[in-house]
């Protein structure tokens, strides 16, 4: 069965090749045969895997789930450096082309590139893209369009979808879950795409940069970011849908059904994490104000909102050089991209719904000092909080943090600065993408062994650790 849902997968994987061979023959850049090939190589593959295992009916286990949703990143990962390695006269080597794939997929938007602005538009639009299918999950994709994968989907989409609360389902059946959730995700796209292009974006650009948005990836269709543009509607714009792309998409799916915006704000979860996006914003401008940062109060507030924005939901987009930030700022705003979105959102980072259960008990635990005998309850939305949820999210945190610290560690035993080992680290095991330090503008001086650690990072920081390292304990492969 594992076989034959990877041959589906990689099948459909293929078909994400057309859309830049389009976009090849429009502008004619002489790009079709980059995407063509491995088309034809992922359809082939694809379809012996398939066709050699397509009578077997058996139901998937919590562990195959696992094990496909891990198989089939490494793989899309990896396939997904052919068009850059096929580019002529384009001087990339495999590292660098696995990284830069890996990024998009995981919606990082950490780059290797440099003079983006003349890449080819299909490769350019092919960056985009992978954005685009990574932000919710082709395997989620897979979920909702294949009924076929309706045995075992579950276990799927447990495997794919970030967030602590991976049993809540928007319909009775896993593939309207999934059909729902990729409908919310589409209508966003379409409309930043449009917004974008009515507020002045040449259309090519408003798509692709709508794609990086609301999948809160990162990746730009220029090599200054947004701050090539210039304009402080896009800016606007852009930051309104990027907190759209890091809210609960099932919040959005109860608000849309129920023609009810208040929902979103009566759930806790988002109330903090429009609290903490409005108090990093404040603080971000009065230092900036108070250290003359900037020549006028409009960019000031401008800049401080969009990065504050970005960093928070991981998209890690710029109007600006944060990292040259004076004083605390720079970490300030790490620390904001650690915390990271919503659950069931395309954000990463620990997600606030964690956040919000550690302050939670944080504070029980505070009462409990003064009344030892008390009962408290820890509920969210006025619901108690089971304890199996609890446990995963203290489990969940404790794991980032020791991931955190021994990935910093390796990082520093290559040589990296803390400062450059901590921003590019943020940057890829939160998904964040803008990091601070000597890597800020791009991650292709980075060694070659730092740049595996921080592939290894980004696949970690997408499947939320768990999934990638559940692979690697003894009891996974006892039978």
């Amino acid at each position: 069965m594992i076989s034959k849902i990877i041959g589906i997968l990689l099948m459909i994987s293929s078909l994400t090749m057309l859309p830049p061979i389009l976009v090849s023959i429009l502008f004619n850049d002489q790009m079709i045969n980059a995407f063509l090939g491995p088309f034809l190589e992922f359809l082939i593959l694809g379809f012996v895997l398939w066709f050699m295992k397509r009578r077997e009916k058996k139901d998937l286990q919590a562990r195959d789930g696992f094990l496909i949703v891990v198989l089939f990143w490494l793989v899309i990962s990896l396939t997904g450096s052919i068009p850059f390695l096929n580019t002529p006269n384009f001087d990339i080597s495999l590292t660098n082309a696995i990284f830069e794939s890996t990024s998009g997929y995981t919606t990082t938007g950490a780059t290797i590139l440099q003079n983006i602005n003349q890449l080819p538009p299909s490769l350019l639009y092919y960056r985009q893209q992978m954005h685009l299918l990574g932000g919710m999950g082709i395997i989620v994709l897979a979920v909702a369009v294949l009924p076929m994968l309706g045995i075992g989907g579950m276990q799927l989409y447990r495997a794919e979808t970030p967030g602590p609360m991976k049993e809540t389902k928007l319909t009775p059946r896993i593939t309207g879950t999934a059909k729902a959730l990729w409908s919310i995700y589409g209508s966003l796209v379409i409309c930043c795409i449009f917004s974008l292009w009515v507020a002045g974006m040449p259309l090519f650009n408003a798509i692709g940069e709508s794609f990086s948005i609301v999948s809160t990836g990162g990746f730009s269709m220029h090599d200054s970011s947004f701050a090539y543009y210039h304009s402080q509607t896009f800016d606007i714009i852009a930051v309104i849908f990027m907190i759209l792309g890091a809210t609960n998409f099932a919040l959005l799916f109860k608000a849309i059904r129920d023609k009810n915006i208040t929902i979103c704000w009566k759930d806790e979860e988002y109330r903090l994490f429009i609290s903490i996006l409005f108090l990093g914003c404040g603080v971000v401008i009065a230092a900036l104000a108070i250290h003359h940062a900037y020549g006028s109060a409009a960019v000031t507030i401008t800049n401080s909102i969009f990065t504050t924005t970005a960093l928070l939901t991981t998209t890690g987009l710029k109007t600006t050089s944060f990292h040259q930030w004076p004083t605390f700022l720079p970490y300030l705003i790490m620390i904001l991209a650690i915390i990271g979105g919503c659950g069931g959102s395309t954000t990463g980072g620990i997600k606030m719904m964690r956040f919000l259960v550690m302050i939670k008990q944080a504070l029980r635990e505070l009462k409990l000092l003064i009344h030892p005998h008390a009962i408290y309850t820890l509920k969210i939305n006025k619901h108690p909080l089971p304890n199996p949820v609890l446990q995963a999210v203290w489990a969940f945190i404790t794991v980032f943090v020791l991931s955190f610290m021994a990935l910093m560690l390796i990082l520093l035993a290559t040589g990296m600065n803390f400062t450059t080992a901590f921003g590019a680290l943020v940057a890829t095991l939160a998904n964040a993408g803008a990091p601070i330090g000597d890597l800020a503008t791009t991650f292709r001086d980075a060694g070659t062994f730092s740049k595996w650690i921080l592939i290894v990072a980004m696949l970690a920081g997408r499947l939320e650790i768990f999934t990638l390292l559940v692979l690697l304990t003894p009891e996974f492969w006892r039978k």
